[in-house]
C-alpha cells in the first residue's frame, strides 16, 4: 500500500521524485501499441517542459516515473509562455507540475475513453509522488521501476519489455531520457547492465519500494 503521504507530498524544484498511479478499479490503461505510444506522446507533451526524466515503466493498469522538477525560475518561464494571458498564474513549483499533470491525465483519459467507447474516469486521484531524496533509494528505484513488468509476471525478462526505459537508455539515438546521467550515477553504461543483472534476487526478494 502506498503511504498516505505520498498523496500529499508536494513538488519542489530540482528534487527528484517516483510518480506512480494506476486506472479506477484496476482497468486496462492501455489496450493497444498505440495507447502505449499516445501515452508517452502526451507526456512529453505536458511533463517534459517542467522536469526531466530518468526512467519509466508502463504496463497494464500503472505506471511508475522517475523525474526531477526544473528550477522555478524556469517553471515560470514556461507557464508564461505558455499561458500568456493568464493572470491567475501558479507561482509554486507544486502547482505548476501538479497542472501539467492533470493536464497529461486528462488529454489521455479522453482519447483513450473515446477510443475505446468508455466514459468516466480513467486515473485514480490523486496520483502518488514520492520525493527521492537518498542515494541508494534512488540507484534501487531505477532498478525496482525497470523490473516491475517481471515482478508482476508480466514477462519473464524484464529487460524485453518493450514500454519501459531500460533498452531506451541504452539505444544511441537522441532522447529526452537522462541516458548520461543515468550512466554516470552508476559508473557507466556497463555497471548500469550489470547492476541490473546483479541486484535481480535481492531486490525483488527483500524490497517492494510502493506496491500499488
Amino acid at each position: 500500500m502506498a503511504k498516505t503521504e505520498h498523496y500529499f507530498t508536494k513538488f519542489e524544484e530540482e528534487n527528484f521524485y517516483h510518480v506512480y498511479n494506476r486506472t479506477v478499479n484496476k482497468q486496462p490503461m492501455f489496450k493497444t501499441e498505440n495507447n502505449y505510444e499516445y501515452f508517452l506522446k502526451q507526456y512529453d507533451k505536458y511533463l517534459s517542459p517542467v522536469a526531466d526524466t530518468y526512467c519509466y515503466c508502463l504496463f497494464g493498469n500503472h505506471f511508475h516515473l522517475l523525474i526531477r522538477i526544473n528550477r522555478l525560475a524556469d517553471l515560470i518561464a514556461f507557464k508564461k509562455l505558455s499561458n500568456p494571458e493568464d493572470l491567475q498564474m501558479d507561482k509554486t513549483a507544486h502547482q505548476i507540475v501538479s497542472h501539467q499533470f492533470k493536464k497529461f491525465f486528462q488529454s489521455y483519459a479522453m482519447a483513450f475513453n473515446k477510443q475505446h467507447d468508455r466514459i468516466g474516469t480513467l486515473f485514480q486521484t490523486p496520483f502518488k509522488r514520492t520525493c527521492v531524496d537518498k542515494d541508494d533509494y534512488f540507484t534501487h528505484l531505477i532498478y525496482y521501476i525497470h523490473a516491475n513488468p517481471q515482478l508482476h509476471g508480466l514477462i519473464h525478462d524484464f529487460r524485453e519489455w518493450k514500454w519501459s526505459s531500460y533498452k531506451r537508455i541504452l539505444m544511441a539515438n537522441l532522447s529526452k531520457l537522462k541516458k548520461k546521467e543515468v550512466f554516470d550515477w552508476f559508473g557507466g553504461m556497463t555497471k548500469y547492465i550489470q547492476f541490473h543483472e546483479d541486484h535481480y534476487k535481492d531486490i525483488l526478494g527483500d524490497i517492494r519500494l510502493e506496491d500499488i
